[in-house]
């Protein structure tokens, strides 16, 4: 497979990285230039085209290019325009549900790694025909954050793991739940029992695994999966 995206979904990580930058700033992109790479575009020639087609439809406004001699052209103080702006907030909001559970963890655990292989992913997977994916599955060129996003918007259910209090699975699992997905949670059972975790989601429904009892994890949960998805027994 290519590690570069098509042609449609180059011109939405540009759309989506020129909204992402502005709204942090507050600015127009100096330079757009150096965003090439991050939005899958295979060549100078390639994302120069991107950016002029999106300028001719009125999607982002900017300067006049300056072009250097004999270099390529420059993009300077680039935005988006009304309509580029209305195109990032409807492709913010665009949620299918795809064939797969997403699941936000830690990474780099030997304990949870174990568990995921040998009792989550066989759940998921084996008992209910979704696969189940995390960003590590993911290899595709673009922007880090805005491809989580669009993972998440897809997937068709988020199974979070708090057992490590990691920030990342704790914004993950917000901005599903702001989506509408079915969230589930999960957390080590030790670790619940003597800390909890934050008290935003210490009431949701949390399923505890424990590497002492897999088999009582794998039905629990399971049952929490099919009635979460409403799916028959």
């Amino acid at each position: 497979m290519s590690d570069f995206a098509n042609p449609r979904v180059q011109a939405m990580n540009l759309i989506q990285c020129i909204g992402d930058r502005v709204s942090e700033s507050g600015e127009p992109i100096p330079n757009l230039s150096e965003i090439r790479s991050v939005i899958g575009a295979p060549s100078e020639q390639v994302f120069c085209q991107l950016v002029e087609e999106l300028h001719e439809d009125r999607l982002i406004r900017m300067a006049n290019p300056v072009k250097p001699f004999g270099g390529t052209p420059l993009f300077l103080d680039v935005n988006l325009s009304q309509r580029g702006w209305e195109r990032y907030e409807a492709g913010n909001r665009v949620v299918r549900d795809e064939n797969y559970a997403f699941i936000a963890m830690q990474f780099g655990n030997a304990e949870l790694d174990a568990f995921v292989q040998d009792v989550l992913k066989p759940a998921v997977e084996d008992g209910l025909g979704l696969k189940l994916v995390d960003m590590r599955n993911v290899g595709r060129a673009g922007i880090i954050d805005n491809i989580m996003r669009e993972q998440i918007k897809d997937a068709r259910v988020v199974i979070v793991d708090l057992t490590h209090d990691n920030h990342g699975a704790y914004w993950e699992g917000g901005y599903a739940e702001g989506l509408g997905k079915p969230v589930i949670y999960i957390c080590e059972k030790k670790k619940f029992e003597q800390s909890k975790t934050h008290f935003d989601t210490n009431h949701c429904t949390t399923v505890l695994w424990s590497r002492d009892d897999d088999d009582a994890f794998r039905e629990e949960f399971t049952a929490t999966l099919r009635r979460s998805l409403e799916l028959p027994k």
